[in-house]
């Protein structure tokens, strides 16, 4: 009998089969967000069985191991979320699959936190709240447990509603509201919020600007040139030593804290160096991978596909460096206060074990989380190529070093966003131009307001979800910490 035959006789046996195959794919499917949720309660459990030890029998321990249990469920929030926005736009303009997103950014973000991660941090988030107003009672412990719940309560809901924030943000907000439910609103530092409020307008729009320029430059100078490949020889080592060059001024400003002080004049120079070196060094490997390309638009995508993999690479190594430090530092002011006895010290010490529940944090909630808020930044905003996602990456270094130079609070998370509203913009701006142009040549009417609304490369929910989400960072943590600080005080009694 042909196997023809027998479906024939056994159609209600073959439906079923079929819908037990997708019942049990459901199943499968349904059970992912389970099994993540079921590793990190793991993880958390195991980070504060790990402070349990290393605190030993002091009267502080079991206090230490609830805030090392916080400080577990801050780093997963913060590979959830923040890690997005270094790789996102290397995974969006294909530079770059998931996996291989995701293995380089744990390698990267663990090596940042562990190698080149501030061995000292201040502990009142870069002077928020005046430290001497929590310093009896134990209200600077309680404060310090609330701001770090609160942060990570915080960035894990807007995790799950799809909108990259800053997680330093919330970790200032969450300072800030603890130190106003202990002691009022005088205690805060309000000029400094007034500047961290600034940094809302100027990262974005920072980033923003240098990436659409970014972009302008790559498709006036090679793109839009007659011969495509050569312009590509002279002006691609130029773009790669410009990275290069805002690279080792980043690391040198951001990554370099723990091996030795530098300033920005020296940061400067170190940059200057590298992108003298790299770019000559660039120009011979250049030169072979155009050999036989077409004169097109898509050729040009194969020359900046390594560069772009490589700054995505250093990008999350610079953030493990700076920003699991801002994470951890409440958690580490909590175990110098217990152990030393000094609440509200100006500055601590980060013991190597806090900076290993940032570290493995982070890897383990980019793994287990990341993906859904990559895709998000990556290729739901607006659609990148490799030379969009580099003018993205380049921005994100750019700003960094410009407001470090100016002396301005700026989010890493703000500018990378901001980076790829930028080059979505100016595509919108530059596509809506060369169709007036046209039409005008051509004595066409210009298209209906329907059809120009329906044709915008930005996705304009996406566009005022996050900006919302930004707007009310500090302000909601503020107030989930100053809740979470009435009940921990209530608690500890």
């Amino acid at each position: 009998m042909s196997a023809h035959d027998t479906n024939k006789d056994w159609p209600t046996l073959d439906k079923d089969l079929n819908r037990m195959s997708l019942l049990e794919s459901a199943s499968l499917y349904t059970a992912r967000p389970l099994v993540g949720l079921g590793v990190s309660l793991v993880f958390i459990a195991l980070m504060a069985l790990l402070a349990g030890l290393v605190a030993g029998a002091t009267p502080g321990t079991m206090i230490i191991v609830v805030a090392a249990a916080f400080g577990a469920y801050m780093a997963l929030n913060i590979g959830a979320n923040d890690v997005a926005n270094n790789m996102g736009p290397a995974v969006g303009s294909n530079a770059l699959s998931m996996a291989g997103a995701i293995a380089i950014a744990a390698i990267c973000e663990s090596a940042g936190a562990l190698l080149a991660g501030g061995d000292v941090v201040s502990t009142i988030s870069k002077g928020i709240i005046d430290p001497t107003s929590l310093d009896h009672g134990g209200l600077f412990v309680q404060a310090m447990l609330a701001a770090l719940l609160s942060a990570a309560l915080w960035v894990n809901l807007a995790t799950w509603i799809g909108a990259p924030v800053s997680t330093t943000h919330a970790v200032v907000g969450g300072v800030m509201g603890a130190g106003i439910a202990a002691a009022g609103f005088a205690t805060v530092n309000w000029p400094t919020m007034g500047a961290i409020a600034a940094s809302w307008v100027i990262s974005p729009v920072m980033g923003g600007v240098i990436a659409a320029g970014m972009l302008a430059f790559i498709k006036w100078r090679v793109m839009y040139v007659p011969d495509r490949i050569a312009a590509a020889r002279v002006w691609v080592p130029v773009l790669i030593g410009l990275m290069s060059g805002a690279f080792a001024t980043y690391l040198a400003l951001k990554g370099l804290k723990k091996v030795m002080h530098i300033d920005m004049p020296m940061a400067l120079l170190i940059g200057l160096g590298a992108a003298i070196l790299i770019g000559l060094i660039s120009v011979p490997l250049v030169r072979r991978q155009s050999e036989g390309l077409e004169n097109r638009n898509a050729s040009l995508k194969v020359l900046f596909r390594l560069p772009l993999v490589v700054s995505a690479a250093l990008l999350s190594f610079a953030h493990g460096a700076n920003d699991v430090a801002n994470a951890v530092g409440p958690l580490a002011a909590i175990v110098d206060a217990l152990q030393t006895g000094t609440e509200g010290a100006s500055e601590v010490s980060i013991p190597l074990w806090v900076m290993v529940i940032g570290a493995v944090g982070i890897s383990c909630g980019l793994i287990l989380f990341g993906p859904r808020l990559i895709r998000m930044v990556g290729s739901q905003i607006t659609k990148l190529n490799p030379m969009r996602a580099y003018c993205v990456a380049l921005s994100a270094a750019v700003t960094v070093i410009i407001a470090s130079w100016l002396g301005l609070p700026v989010s890493s998370t703000h500018i990378a966003v901001g980076g790829i509203f930028g080059v979505g913009f100016f595509r919108e701006w530059y596509m809506a131009r060369r169709a007036r142009k046209l039409n005008k040549a051509n004595g066409r009417k210009p298209l209906p307001v329907e059809e120009r609304q329906r044709r915008k490369l930005v996705r304009r929910s996406h566009f005022l979800t996050i900006a919302a989400a930004w707007v009310v960072t500090v302000p909601a943590s503020a107030l989930l910490s100053a809740v979470c600080f009435y009940l921990i005080s209530a608690m500890l009694g």
